[in-house]
C-alpha cells in the first residue's frame, strides 16, 4: 500500500501543488479554473492542471458550448475549422462540468487551448466516466489535484488547417492530499470506445511520467513524492458511483449567491458560491477582513 497517512508525513499546505515541473523557458497559461502548457507543435495542451474541491463540484452555471480561441496563447490556438467535419469531438481536458462554480471558469473551459481531438465514443463514454469519478472523489476526499492531457509524439495523424495532432492515448494523474491518507493514482486510456472498468486502466504516476516525460507534483516533499508515485493502489480509492438521487440532493442542498468578495481591481467578485460565509473559494481569506 503506497498511500501515506498524516502521521507518517507532516501534511502542510503547498501552493500550486497541481502544477507539473515547468520546462525552462516555457510559458504556462493561467486561467481562473485551470492552468495549461500549450504545445504549439501539436496545437493542443501538453497538460492541463487544476485543483477540484468538493465545493466546486456544486454547479452554479450551465455549459456555454461556445468554443473560443484562447486569447492568452500568444502563438494562437486551434479553431472551429480544424474540427469541422473531422469526425472528432472537441474533447475537454479540464471538463466543463468541473468549472460550473464560476461563470468565468465555465467560459474559459471552452477555450481551444483546453481541447484535443477525441473519438466520440471515447469522449462521451469512458473519458466522461473518468471525469465523473474524479468529481465523486473530490466530494469524498474534500479536494483532488488533477493533471491531464494527451500523449504527444512525432508522427501522429492531424486534422484541420492548423494540423492539430490526434492522440492515440490520453492520461490523467490524480492526487488526494487530505486526511487521513495522502495518495495518488494515474490512468492511461486509448482514444477509443471501451466497455472496460476504469480500474483496468489504473497505473502508477511513475508510469505516466515515463511515457509523457512530465514530472508530476514536484512540489511534494521528495520522500512523499517517491512513495506515492512508484506504485498503484487500486484498493485505496473508492470505486462505487454516487447515485443520481444523491447527486441531485447535493446539487440542490444549498442555494448559490454572488460572492461578497472583492477582486484585486476593487470590483465585486462575479462568482457564485454556496459557501455559508458568502465568499467563494478564491476570496475566503476576506471573510474576517470586511
Amino acid at each position: 500500500m503506497f498511500a501515506m497517512s498524516q502521521d507518517q508525513n507532516k501534511h502542510v499546505t503547498i501552493s500550486h501543488l497541481e502544477l507539473p515541473a515547468i520546462p525552462k523557458g516555457a510559458q504556462v497559461v493561467h486561467h481562473l479554473g485551470y492552468s495549461l502548457l500549450y504545445n504549439e507543435q501539436h496545437e493542443c495542451p501538453s497538460w492541463v492542471a487544476y485543483e477540484l474541491t468538493a465545493q466546486e463540484t456544486q454547479r452554479a452555471f450551465e455549459r456555454t458550448n461556445k468554443f473560443l480561441q484562447d486569447p492568452f496563447v500568444a502563438s494562437e490556438t486551434a479553431d472551429d475549422y480544424d474540427y469541422k467535419g473531422s469526425g472528432f469531438d472537441r474533447g475537454h481536458l479540464a471538463p466543463a462540468a468541473d468549472m460550473g462554480w464560476s461563470e468565468v471558469a465555465m467560459k474559459e473551459s471552452f477555450y481551444y487551448s483546453n481541447m484535443s481531438p477525441q473519438v466520440p465514443g471515447f469522449n462521451r463514454g469512458i473519458w466522461k466516466k473518468l471525469e465523473e469519478l474524479v468529481r465523486e472523489w473530490a466530494q469524498e476526499y474534500k479536494a483532488i489535484f488533477v493533471v491531464t492531457g494527451p500523449l504527444l509524439h512525432e508522427g501522429l495523424p492531424t486534422i484541420g488547417h492548423n494540423d492539430v495532432s490526434v492522440p492515440k492515448y490520453y492520461y490523467k494523474v490524480l492526487l488526494d492530499y487530505s486526511d487521513p491518507e495522502i495518495k495518488g493514482i494515474g490512468f492511461i486510456l486509448p482514444n477509443a470506445s471501451s466497455g472496460e472498468q476504469l480500474s483496468q486502466y489504473a497505473v502508477s504516476i511513475d508510469s505516466v511520467e515515463k511515457v509523457t516525460g512530465i514530472n508530476f507534483f514536484p512540489l511534494l516533499p521528495d520522500n512523499l513524492e517517491r512513495t506515492i508515485e512508484k506504485t498503484v493502489c487500486v484498493e485505496c480509492w473508492s470505486w462505487v458511483a454516487i447515485s443520481s438521487a444523491q447527486k441531485k440532493e447535493r446539487s440542490h442542498s444549498v442555494e448559490s449567491t454572488q460572492c461578497k468578495g472583492t477582486t484585486k481591481a476593487g470590483n465585486r467578485c462575479r462568482n457564485n458560491t454556496k459557501n455559508s460565509s458568502g465568499y467563494c473559494v478564491h476570496h475566503e481569506n476576506q471573510v474576517n477582513s470586511n
